[in-house]
């Protein structure tokens, strides 16, 4: 669809689902590569669903696996469902069995969210105390900055898990809080707005012809994702034809 072209950042379009992830890894091994060169350590919060999915498989198997130091890498998520982390539904699970578990990333550099307490209120504070103490602010007092955050695309145009009217979507002083999805498994914890819009570089990963009605939202300014603006990052999106309306 020609809305793609005005969607804001830069665009990448591939014919399917496969090649969205091709792109987008390597992409994160380049920006990886500078931010280990720079400062030491790659800070990403990486995100749930299909299409982040086949990117973490395709990070973990060759040649993409050999091309970066997972010993610099430090992982945060940018969401996840009130489940144990063993849960089918857990973001950390899939992370782990498609990408943590076969990558030699150091364990106590895997910040999970602990979305299966019972007070998600005081596991959300903890998690912004997590993000405030491992990704340095650009300048003091700003949020804390990720070296790249990873961002997934909802029907109803929701993003990591801020979804259409949650109180989540108004939260400027905290970096991670609960949330509400529309569907089952409703409770959530997200990070915020201001963590997103701080990062050096942000990808939203998009494959489907389901998700060309969201992206119009996003041109309009009318779902949540399109409050994901990093004014001072790279905001990139990688479409499949099926998305773009190209096919």
């Amino acid at each position: 669809m020609s809305e793609t072209g005005r969607l804001p950042g830069a665009v990448t379009v591939r014919d399917d689902a496969a090649g969205v992830a091709a792109a987008a890894a390597d992409w994160i091994v380049e920006i990886a590569g500078a931010a280990i060169a720079e400062g030491g350590r790659f800070r990403i919060a990486l995100a749930g669903g299909s299409t982040p999915r086949t990117l973490y498989q395709v990070l973990a198997a060759a040649p993409h696996r050999e091309r970066t130091d997972w010993g610099r890498w430090e992982v945060l998520f940018g969401d996840e469902r009130a489940c144990p982390p063993d849960d089918p539904a857990s973001n950390c699970r899939m992370a782990r069995e498609a990408l943590l578990d076969l990558v030699p990333i150091r364990p106590e550099l895997i910040h999970r969210m602990e979305a299966e307490r019972a007070d998600l209120d005081t596991a959300a504070a903890e998690y912004s105390s997590i993000l405030a103490s491992t990704c340095p602010p650009a300048s003091p007092g700003s949020p804390p900055r990720l070296d790249c955050a990873l961002l997934g695309l909802g029907e109803n145009g929701h993003t990591a898990s801020l979804f259409p009217g949650d109180p989540a979507l108004q939260v400027r002083d905290r970096w991670a809080v609960r949330s509400r999805a529309d569907y089952a498994p409703f409770d959530r914890i997200t990070v915020t707005y201001p963590v997103l819009n701080a990062a050096a570089h942000v990808a939203f990963l998009v494959a489907g012809p389901a998700k060309r009605e969201a992206l119009r939202g996003v041109v309009d300014g009318r779902v949540p994702a399109a409050g994901v603006r990093p004014p001072d990052g790279e905001l990139r999106w990688f479409l499949d034809a099926a998305a773009a309306g190209s096919n």
